[in-house]
């Protein structure tokens, strides 16, 4: 698969996405999506990984978290989640009444996929009694399986709240597991998945961009490598970026996550510069979904997300006791 390429302006620049040079006329497909979300009575949401154009066009940008929360109490008729598949899926489970609509329907997540219902249950069976806590970057049948979601902001705050004596499953990402073992100070049972663009970070990286810019402050994501987290000066969902950025007073700020973020973070804070810790941290799935794709969505009511009634009914229980965690 070849997804769109993200120029510098669309995946890490604080500029306005421009009309591209095939002619294509940025503002009027802006202006249509603006038309479009009226007669549909839909809202667009938008994860910070996104292409900038896409973050313009939306409604509401932000994180897992933050997204599943406005899916589930929207007033909106249609919700287009301009994201990867699990995160259409998620707004599917919390609003079942609702048309739930991903743009480009082969926009997944390839750690949602290292993790199967077949084999959970079989993990499950190797340790019976054992809680389930799995990342919400997982598919709806596996959520079905679990005790509760998290997501990369909450997670450190729902295993930390179990009980001492429970055993716990943590799926799939063996890094984001790692990092919660070190601050819940609990032993998990690591299910072996990694975020690809994640876990291109290195060690290296963090002391290059600290030669490069003595003084600036580095913060990272913790589906990073344990060697990355370890150097940070602070280890944040996107969530927790957006907020450090706005109240972190260094100038610079090297940024260890997808570099999509950076489009929101440079948008947000005129006053400050954002550094990639690298470039290669990149997901293609999330720069899958461009403007035309959003219209067509919008237009053609396409591509519906669903998921059945038995595994929705398990998987809500999850996703609504994560949601219940910061409530």
């Amino acid at each position: 698969m070849d997804p769109r390429p993200a120029s510098s302006e669309q995946g890490v620049s604080g500029s306005p996405a421009a009309p591209s040079g095939d002619g294509r006329d940025a503002a009027a497909l802006r202006a249509r999506v603006a038309q479009l979300k009226v007669e549909r009575n839909a809202v667009v949401l938008a994860h910070n990984y996104q292409l900038g154009e896409i973050q313009e066009a939306a409604d509401h940008i932000g994180d897992s978290l933050e997204l599943s929360r406005i899916a589930a109490h929207s007033a909106a008729d249609v919700i287009v989640f301009c994201g990867v598949h699990f995160m259409a899926e998620t707004a599917a489970i919390l609003a079942p009444e609702k048309t739930v609509l991903l743009p480009v329907l082969d926009a997944d997540c390839p750690m949602a996929r290292m993790a199967g219902a077949d084999e959970l249950r079989r993990m499950k069976a190797r340790h019976p009694g054992a809680r389930v806590v799995c990342y919400v970057n997982t598919t709806a049948e596996v959520k079905a399986e679990c005790d509760i979601c998290c997501t990369s902001a909450n997670a450190v705050a729902i295993v930390s709240r179990m009980p001492p004596e429970d055993e716990i499953i943590f799926v799939p990402d063996s890094n984001l597991g790692r990092y919660v073992e070190s601050r819940a100070g609990r032993r998990l049972h690591l299910w072996p998945g990694r975020c690809p663009a994640h876990a291109r970070l290195r060690a290296e990286d963090v002391l290059e961009k600290r030669r490069q810019f003595p003084g600036a402050e580095v913060i990272v994501h913790p589906e990073s490598p344990p060697e990355v987290t370890q150097l940070a000066d602070a280890v944040l969902s996107t969530g927790g970026m957006v907020r450090r950025a706005r109240e972190s007073r260094a100038p610079v700020i090297v940024v260890g996550t997808e570099i999509g973020l950076l489009f929101r973070l440079r948008r947000e804070n005129p006053d400050k510069r954002f550094v990639p810790l690298s470039e290669q941290a990149v997901c293609p799935d999330m720069k899958r979904i461009a403007l035309e794709d959003l219209v067509a969505s919008l237009e053609h009511l396409q591509h519906r997300v669903t998921v059945p009634a038995d595994t929705r009914r398990a998987a809500e229980r999850a996703v609504a006791r994560m949601i219940e965690v910061d409530a």
